[in-house]
């Protein structure tokens, strides 16, 4: 009795390996109806079903759980029945991709009758998380984007390495208050300016070292940092003025528009005057546009006036005919 009841659980196990699910049937017997244990593919628990009819109906579904409930999976798979023996036969359908979570939503007729041992292969091709808010459902295996992100993630790892460390280090640069080293690889593929620079018969070229006297070596880590891709928030937030006339003195046009984007979130009374004047020197429009609006559509040049008298007599003329012509246009009858 004990045997016997040993030999039905042992029946009703799946085998499982990476994305394959097996399940041998040793004997059928007199049931129409049998079920297998859960068993874990991906994050989910499945369970296979088989029913024994005039043909035989095979199920596959996740196991009923607050997971399958919330969120049910997408599956992507095949299913192979073969019988045991000498005349081993495969019954394969076809590639199914069936949005899966209960046993009524999946059922394959195999058109034919087994009797004896017989094999259940379910492989899993693709799982996928449904989302129930129209978003575009995602796959639980590593894709191709993935596959990048670690590998973008182990390069910026490596460059971080090489600056800190100096590591094959080629080229130094002189600050206003200390020097750094660098790698001219890195630098030319950077900016076209330092890559002319290395490129050409310059100064630069043959004493490997590059003079950037208008830079703190404070705000020259923080641009190498961004060039090496391992640049901190608080980092940049610091330096971004500094860095954005690198930017724009190299050519390093992302550094540049990251910049402009920058200034334009914290806008206030107290800097639009001078973030006014660095749009204009650096020919950031969106940022010109934005100190413009803050200064007369939202009405705060009033709060100003003293500062304002003052940016008058220092601003170029060009900067102040287009404040004049920001008033005009708003003072112009509808």
């Amino acid at each position: 009795m004990q045997r016997a009841l040993d030999s039905g659980m042992v029946d009703t196990k799946v085998e499982t390996i990476s994305r394959l699910a097996q399940w041998r049937i040793d004997n059928f017997g007199p049931c129409t109806y049998k079920r297998s244990e859960p068993f874990k593919i991906g994050i989910w628990n499945w369970q296979i079903s088989v029913e024994k009819n005039r043909h035989l109906y095979v199920r596959l579904f996740p196991e009923p759980s607050r997971l399958s409930k919330e969120q049910p999976p997408i599956a992507k798979f095949i299913i192979r029945v073969t019988t045991a023996g000498s005349n081993r036969r495969p019954y394969i359908s076809p590639i199914h991709e069936r949005l899966l979570r209960t046993s009524e939503d999946f059922v394959w007729p195999v058109d034919s009758t087994f009797h004896g041992r017989f094999i259940i292969d379910v492989e899993f091709l693709d799982l996928q998380v449904y989302s129930a808010n129209g978003e575009e459902a995602s796959s639980i295996w590593p894709r191709d984007t993935m596959l990048r992100s670690s590998a973008t993630d182990s390069i910026l790892r490596c460059l971080s390495r090489m600056l800190q460390e100096s590591i094959d280090a080629d080229v130094t640069i002189n600050t206003c208050d200390g020097s750094l080293q660098a790698h001219k690889a890195v630098l030319s593929a950077s900016s076209p300016v330092f890559h002319s620079m290395f490129l050409h018969n310059l100064q630069e070229k043959e004493s490997s070292t590059i003079n950037i006297q208008d830079m703190s070596l404070e705000s020259c880590t923080a641009l190498l940092s961004y060039l090496y891709g391992s640049i901190k928030q608080e980092e940049f937030w610091r330096h971004r003025v500094p860095l954005l006339s690198a930017a724009n003195k190299y050519g390093i046009g992302n550094l540049k528009d990251l910049c402009e984007e920058s200034l334009l979130e914290d806008i206030n009374s107290g800097n639009v005057l001078e973030r006014l004047q660095e749009a204009w020197l650096y020919q950031l429009e969106k940022l010109k546009k934005g100190c413009l609006t803050y200064l007369f559509d939202f009405g705060k040049i009033y709060d100003i006036k003293d500062e304002i008298n003052i940016f008058f007599r220092t601003a170029e003329r060009e900067l102040i005919q287009e404040m004049f012509q920001e008033v005009l246009t708003l003072w112009k009858p509808a």
